[in-house]
């Protein structure tokens, strides 16, 4: 059997802190497994493409260890039906996400992740990414969860006082229930940004 320890996390936290992607994994599967059991360490400011596992369709859950997270559900068109505050020291503590659902999280302190996703693992199937949300690494990226994550702060402010902005990027999380409303005025910036391939 394998053990993860804490000063595991950490190295992978300072690790994440030089990366240029802000975040960095340690894979506990191979390729070929029919679970995928990963550790996804991220940093503030890391950016992951909204996208959905259909065709093959696969069930994901994601729970952090260290830190918290904020992570969005959206419908076909981009418009945020869920939105959640994920915190290992808090009351909320992980979301199971089905197939055929967009969706995206963003570190809201720098956290390590248990993701676990039904596999195999073929790049060519695994994500579809959302048309209508910039990919990582375009100028239009840092924005977009800009906006998403002002968004999830500003609620607070429309009668969700569970959500308390510390600044432009990071809020924190007194009660999680209930959940942010269904639907919302967000629209994402106008499609499309090009296929990722």
């Amino acid at each position: 059997m394998r053990t993860l320890t804490q000063s595991f996390l950490l190295d992978m936290l300072d690790q994440a802190e030089r990366s240029e992607r802000g975040r960095v994994n340690f894979n506990y599967h191979t390729a070929e497994d029919v679970v995928q059991r990963m550790i996804n360490v991220m940093t503030p400011g890391s950016y992951v493409t909204p996208h959905k596992h259909e065709n093959p369709d696969k069930v994901e859950l994601i729970c952090p260890l260290i830190g918290r997270l904020a992570a969005f559900h959206f419908d076909e068109q981009g418009e945020v039906l869920q939105a959640f505050v994920l915190d290992a020291e808090g009351p909320l503590r992980a979301v199971d996400i089905p197939a055929r659902t967009y969706h995206t999280f963003f570190a809201l302190t720098p956290a390590a992740v248990l993701e676990i996703i039904q596999g195999p693992y073929d790049p060519k199937t695994h994500k579809k990414f959302a048309p209508w949300a910039p990919l990582e690494g375009t100028p239009e990226a840092p924005q977009y969860m800009e906006m998403l994550l002002q968004r999830l702060a500003g609620w607070s402010a429309v009668g969700y006082p569970n959500l308390i902005p510390h600044n432009p990027t990071l809020i924190d999380l007194i009660d999680p229930h209930p959940p942010l409303p269904l639907k919302t005025d967000l629209h994402p910036p106008t499609p499309p940004y090009g296929d990722p391939d």
